[in-house]
């Protein structure tokens, strides 16, 4: 069985309650984990404290306390798993901000053509964070192509194939996501979007 089924059915035993699965699934997710927290990793301020291996350990000591599992495949598991990275490092980004005790609370997040945001500041973070958040709750499949996209950097026929839609809608979704954060995040500079 190649990995991917392998994956789907230990995360199937995992549901079902199979204490044992999860300890058998980390081998095979480990290295996409790893992929995933250094493109967080890449984004944050060069004197983070956590490094991508801690971010994925971490990530793996709150798997083991999740009382109910609903994700069906592999998919759905690194989106849940790169959400969780965003949560641990949203986190961080507030033990900072508290520490430091400053700020004003208007952050601007300036967008990239590829990616909607760059920016390393904690409060940019808790910023991007937020507004995914929001984005989410008004519409989670575009929050998701995000995910997919973004954090996990698959390609928009990947993405389509997932969520099971057309090529040409998953890139509108996309594109009116990316402008909904960019409106959302409050920069004004449009120049910067294609």
């Amino acid at each position: 069985m190649d990995e991917t089924g392998e994956v789907t059915l230990l995360l199937q035993r995992w549901r079902e309650g199979d204490p044992c699965a999860l300890e058998d699934l980390m081998p095979l997710v480990y290295s996409q984990l790893h992929v995933i927290a250094r493109g967080y990793m890449q984004r944050e301020r060069h004197d983070h404290t956590l490094q991508p291996t801690a971010l994925v350990n971490e990530v793996f000591l709150r798997l083991v306390n999740q009382r109910k599992i609903t994700w069906f495949d592999r998919v759905h598991f690194f989106v849940f798993a790169a959400k969780m990275m965003r949560n641990i490092l949203k986190d961080h980004a507030r033990a900072h901000i508290a520490e430091r005790r400053g700020g004003d609370g208007t952050i601007r997040v300036p967008l990239s053509d590829e990616i909607a945001w760059i920016g390393s500041a904690p409060e940019q973070i808790l910023d991007l964070s937020r507004a995914l958040d929001k984005l989410e709750a008004l519409d989670p499949r575009k929050a998701q192509i995000i995910e997919l996209r973004f954090f996990l950097a698959l390609k928009m026929e990947e993405i389509a194939e997932i969520l099971s839609l057309s090529l040409a809608t998953a890139e509108r979704d996309l594109k009116f996501a990316r402008s909904w954060l960019y409106k959302e995040l409050g920069d004004t500079s449009q120049s910067e979007l294609p």
